[in-house]
């Protein structure tokens, strides 16, 4: 027998709390990716740079220590999705105000999992910003060979 309760349909979350569902995704994932791809590209091309340069490695190999580096740093960068998402509730992004059978709903997960995406490639295009800094060190490189 089901009860009253149970017989009643939940709408559908609206427009705009999808749109929060998306912002309370997204955001976390766009300091994660800029610290992620920040660190990434920081570390990795010192690594290729001075191990590969003082060993005299090829670069091949300097990428292979490069990819290594690469594993290594995003395990640590993972923890660093905590601080992100602390930082974001710090700075009043609140939880978006759903019933759980709405928050089980594919249109929630469809803007949670888009959020999620376009946070983190958002975040990575910005955390590219090293590699402006690193062209001057790889042309003075290739011109001493």
């Amino acid at each position: 027998i089901l009860t009253s309760l149970e017989k009643l349909e939940v709408a559908p979350p609206s427009p705009g709390q999808l749109r929060h569902v998306f912002f309370h995704n997204a955001l976390p994932f766009v300091g994660f990716g800029f610290l992620d791809n920040a660190i990434m590209i920081a570390a990795g091309t010192q690594i290729e740079l001075s191990i590969g340069v003082v060993l005299g490695i090829s670069t091949m190999a300097g990428k292979y220590c490069q990819i290594q580096n690469c594993l290594f740093l995003f395990s640590r960068s993972s923890s660093l999705a905590g601080y992100v998402e602390a930082l974001a509730s710090r700075l009043g992004l609140s939880i978006p105000d759903l019933t759980p059978k709405q928050a089980d709903m594919w249109q929630t997960r469809l803007s949670a999992h888009l959020g999620k995406a376009i946070g983190v490639t958002i975040g990575c295009i910005l955390g590219m910003f090293p590699l402006l800094f690193f062209g001057d060190e790889e042309e003075k490189l290739e011109e001493k060979n």
